[in-house]
Order: C-alpha cells, then structure tokens, then sequence
C-alpha cells in the first residue's frame, strides 16, 4: 500500500465567532488525498476552556503550553496517520482541535500516549461521523485565502 501523501502547509485566518468575537483560525491545506481515501469518517474535536484576556486569548504561559500540546498531538500521528489534524480554534475562552481518524478508540490510545508527559490538562473531547468533511470544508470556504492560487 502507497503511503498516504497528507500535506503539512497551514493558513490562520481571524474569524467572527457567534458572539461577534474574534477566533483565530488554523485550517490545514493538502487533505484531499485524506478525504479521497473515503476512511476517516470519524470527526474528533479537542476542547480545552481557558480564562480569556480581553480579546478573548490565552494568557502567555497557557498559550504556551497550548502549542506544545498542539506539536505532541501532530508529532504522535506522523509515523502512523491514524487520524489527522485539520484545524485548531481559538478565541472566546477556548481552543479547540479538530482531527479526522480512522478509528477512534487508536485515536484515544495514540492520544493519551501524545499527552502522557504534561500534567493533567482541562480537555473536553467530542466525537461524531462526519464522512463528507463537512465542517473541514465549512472552516476552509469560510476561512482560506488565496490558497488555491499556489
């Protein structure tokens, strides 16, 4: 079996949340191999509340440990693309990972051995089937500048 080519380029876009705030949009660009394969069927959204400043972001030392959160769970899925991160949230008191697997009881394992090292954290996690990628495709055609013009 060919390995699965899944592109590692991201674009960020400020986004209006439904309260009028902002939300800092991650969204990642080189899926539609991913989403051809017709497997990672599962959505998996990652939820970490916070305290916000006043423009609705982390503090220095929660961002901080946010994105060593976010490079341990892209780290853990790079040998064995059980699932695949997509987008990351954040604004309002929160951010938010979102993820397509394969499976998400490898997910849950391959996650709790991503996060083993960092002291417990404040996570939420939900799950649904979203075989058409609707909420990829919803942040992208929302979110995405200019990266069809590469």
């Amino acid at each position: 079996m060919a390995k699965l080519k899944i592109g590692n380029e991201w674009w960020t876009s400020p986004a209006e949340g439904d309260n009028g705030e902002t939300i800092i949009v991650t969204g990642r660009k080189g899926v539609e191999p991913v989403i051809a394969t017709g497997k990672y069927t599962d959505r998996i959204e990652i939820t970490w509340r916070y305290t916000p400043d006043k423009n609705g972001m982390p503090d220095f030392a929660t961002s901080t440990t946010m994105e060593a959160v976010t490079d341990a769970l892209q780290n853990a899925f790079v040998k064995d693309p059980a699932a695949i991160m997509t987008g990351i949230y954040t604004g309002n008191g929160e951010r938010n990972w979102i993820f397509y697997t394969l499976n998400p009881r490898k997910f849950q394992f391959m996650m709790n051995e991503a996060l083993a090292s960092f002291e417990l954290l404040p996570l939420e996690i939900y799950a649904e089937k979203d075989p058409e990628w609707e909420e990829y495709l919803e942040m992208k055609n929302l979110t995405e500048i200019e990266c069809d013009e590469e």
